[in-house]
């Protein structure tokens, strides 16, 4: 029997599925107040007027669609994982409720019940037509950040407002005003006024992947008395690095876990990451490879940094052609002359006619298979191996580098039996080998946390390296390893396939395939339209702002409420954006009981750290309180670091074998992440060339263990299913009538693929050298602080 109470909250528009009495009393929010039924049956359909039914999220009373149901759906979803993680056991959820001031689980339910009530009341106003800033605030931020963002954008913001909710700010007008101010960011140009002094030259080099733009850039550094490579990865700054040294012309290696400065010479270029361009320095010639990245929502902050602060007479951008629009117009603001260098691709690139139909052995030679996990890279390797009777090729991002260029010397090589080659997207990133075909293994990519399409940039970025117009054979011939974009040089050149070997008939072009047919209608659909031009660099706010921000909340105020606060009341220009920063978020709460001064938590957020590694976050809060306390940072007395992991084989392992690859892999990022602190608190972590030591018996460990992984036909079996699934589903969130919402990834599903299989994500995404531009700014510092304390 239904049974009504008097428990407040409940309607159509507060729960996914919920009973309704169809009285004309109770059909809005204020009626079902006093109305509420427990234990409904599903069974239950009957409308007449004194009857019960059951009403789903896109529904309405009177039968038309709710226009808000799938937001609404989605931001519950989020608010409950929110609500879980705190609700959890571990150092994670801990740390966020002692962020918080949640004393209790008790206090912690008063508040999420509290925070849901305000979530329905704006759901109820929207229904109304109530949607705008001034009427319905939380519903308009909720709402924009989902549209402007993803779901992942979405979950950031409903944590700031629960965090709004929870602290009960109070700003006095003065107060707020003073936080708009430092907080209007529509002109970066000016955070560098040293660089607005000069008349800089900008050459734009823009083109497809194999048209040579990088190669021209390049010799103009190479001639240059002074100059700076910044790359999108350690695997190309090293490569730039090797190639200039072995020119007899002397550089400097800079990236976030590794220095090498050259000795006995006063002058030398440098080759880095792009988060580590030192922009204090004055040189000729500096080169920024891939510009496209500035529009990246988590690293394009490092392009954008150093496109308007590096301080060169003549700096040369490479990237794609749907930059131009962008840097005309920041160049007209800096007052800088722009070059533009337009190139067309040196042979043709053709998407095949069919895939390999999931047949391995369909493979031809000088094929490369793409995959986005390291695990997937090395059973796929051994799987091809087998298959075939040929020899395979690996390469990826964290390989080291004389590794790497081992496996391109044996790829490249006609006369051996090295036939295939396996690699990850970083090769999208200038890699120049003889790929005479791309094969797609998916086109889905997890990124640590969902799946995503690969972009149409993306996969034609990855897709350009094949039918390399100058082979890698060519580039590695000698000491040096040159993998950046190739020089035009006479067709006969390449390599070129025996005709039977090249069905598709034209030896000169490049071809792009799928692995499974499913897939080959997403390449085939990228190729027929152009990726959108880039209408907005990303920027995050630099030390100052942030420093001078802090200083109107009370101390004891979570330094990721300060964060969000920020990017909340900021001010852009209709050039830029603001970087996601749910990491540094994440790492922020992590640390917060912590007694560190501002900037120091502003290093250790910008940290690369991938908390979601088991025993990984009790890593960063010892670390962090090492700095705090200002004690012995040795390497071999941070407890939690699972040093044991190097005398136990993985067959010995209690925990199982996938269990030992996890660990010792976050072992590794452990260790990486001490190197990476060690050059910002060299004070502190000063067991520096012992890590070092200990990161290559760790890596020996992880490359011993991925040579012997078995390919896993059923787990591939499971991501192609996985895959249509999320085809589905976002076809039927596009079809749920949010015409305004446009979804561009979506949440994996528990229990089909384990996450095990994706440990490595896309190198050029989640960079090891990420940081904020604090970094930068303590990196161009030319004194080097002692311990924690920075000038």
């Amino acid at each position: 029997m239904l049974q009504p109470t008097k428990r407040a909250s409940h309607c159509r528009v507060c729960t996914f599925q919920v009973a309704e009495w169809l009285a004309q009393s109770t059909r809005r929010h204020g009626g079902c107040r006093s109305l509420t039924i427990r234990h409904v049956p599903a069974s239950i359909t009957s409308t007449s007027s004194n009857k019960l039914r059951i009403v789903r999220p896109t529904e309405l009373i009177n039968g038309t669609p709710s226009k808000f149901g799938v937001l609404e759906r989605l931001i519950i979803e989020q608010f409950n994982d929110l609500k879980q993680g705190l609700r959890g056991d571990g150092p994670l959820p801990e740390s966020a409720r002692r962020a918080l001031g949640i004393k209790s689980r008790t206090h912690l339910r008063k508040e999420t019940a509290a925070f849901k009530d305000k979530i329905r009341e704006s759901i109820i106003l929207a229904e109304d037509g109530v949607t705008d800033q001034k009427g319905n605030y939380l519903f308009y931020k909720l709402r924009r950040a989902f549209i402007q963002g993803d779901v992942g954008s979405l979950a950031t913001e409903i944590k700031f407002a629960f965090m709004n909710s929870v602290l009960r700010m109070d700003y006095s007008a003065q107060v707020e005003a003073n936080q708009k101010a430092l907080a209007d960011l529509r002109y970066p140009i000016e955070w560098f006024p040293a660089t607005r002094t000069l008349q800089r030259k900008i050459h734009l080099h823009v083109g497809p992947t194999n048209s040579g733009k990088t190669y021209h850039a390049l010799q103009r550094l190479e001639q240059a008395k002074s100059g700076i490579y910044a790359g999108p990865l350690r695997l190309l700054a090293h490569e730039v690095y090797a190639r200039l040294n072995a020119k007899g012309i002397p550089c400097a290696l800079l990236t976030g876990e590794e220095r090498r400065i050259p000795e006995g010479v006063n002058r030398y270029m440098s080759s880095c990451t792009v988060e580590m361009v030192p922009l204090n320095n004055a040189v000729d010639v500096a080169v920024i490879d891939e510009i496209q990245m500035m529009g990246d929502d988590y690293r394009g902050w490092a392009w954008t940094q150093a496109f308007l602060g590096v301080q060169a007479k003549e700096v040369h951008l490479c990237g794609e052609l749907r930059t131009a629009p962008l840097i005309k117009k920041l160049c007209a603001a800096m007052g800088d002359e722009l070059i533009i260098h337009e190139y067309k691709r040196l042979n043709p690139l053709k998407v095949a006619t069919e895939s390999l139909n999931g047949d391995i052995r369909n493979l031809r030679k000088g094929d490369a298979v793409i995959l986005f996990s390291r695990v997937q890279l090395h059973a796929m390797k051994k799987h091809i191996e087998q298959s075939t009777g040929k020899r395979c090729a690996i390469v990826y991002g964290s390989l080291p580098p004389e590794t790497r260029a081992q496996q391109a010397l044996l790829f490249n090589d006609p006369d051996n039996d090295y036939d295939f080659l396996v690699a990850s997207d970083a090769v999208g990133m200038g890699l120049n080998l003889s790929i005479k075909r791309i094969v797609f293994d998916s086109t889905l990519k997890f990124d640590g946390g969902m799946f995503q399409q690969l972009s149409i940039s993306e996969l034609k970025q990855i897709a350009g390296r094949a039918g390399r117009y100058r082979t890698a054979r060519d580039a590695t011939h000698k000491q040096a390893v040159d993998l950046s974009d190739s020089k035009p040089v006479d067709i006969q050149s390449p390599v070129r396939l025996p005709a039977q070997e090249d069905p598709d008939g034209d030896d000169n072009a490049g071809y792009v395939t799928t692995l499974d047919k499913d897939d080959l209608h997403v390449v085939r659909s990228a190729f027929d339209k152009d990726p959108e031009a880039l209408k907005t660099a990303s920027i995050l706010p630099p030390t100052a702002i942030i420093s001078r921000f802090a200083s109107y909340f009370p101390p004891s105020t979570p330094f990721s409420y300060i964060l969000l606060r920020l990017c909340d009341v900021s001010v852009l220009g209709s050039c830029f954006k603001l970087c996601r920063i749910k990491d540094q978020i994440e790492i922020s709460d992590l640390i917060q009981a912590s007694n560190l001064s501002i900037k120091d938590r502003i290093i250790f957020s910008s940290a690369p750290a991938s908390l979601r590694d088991p025993g990984y976050a009790e890593v960063v809060m010892e670390l962090a309180e090492c700095v705090a306390q200002q004690s012995n940072g040795h390497i071999l007395e941070i407890k939690s670091i699972p040093f044991e992991l190097l005398d136990i084989k993985p067959d010995e392992y209690k925990a199982g074998k996938t269990a030992y690859l996890q660990d010792i892999e976050m072992l590794h990022k452990a260790i990486t992440l001490y190197l990476w602190l060690s050059y910002r608190f060299a004070g502190v972590f000063q067991s520096q060339a012992l890590a070092f030591h200990l990161k290559d018996q760790v890596e020996e460990r992880i490359n011993d263990y991925l040579d012997d992984i078995d390919y896993d036909a059923e787990g591939r079996k499971r991501l192609k299913q996985l895959q249509q699934n999320l085809a589905r589903q976002k076809l039927q969130l596009e079809l749920a009538g949010e015409n305004d919402v446009e979804v561009s990834s979506l949440r994996s599903e528990s229990g089909n693929i384990s996450g095990d299989e994706y440990d490595h994500p896309s190198e050029h995404v989640n960079s090891e050298d990420a940081q904020t531009p604090l970094m930068a700014e303590v990196e161009n510092s030319r004194e080097k602080p002692r311990s924690s304390a920075l000038v």
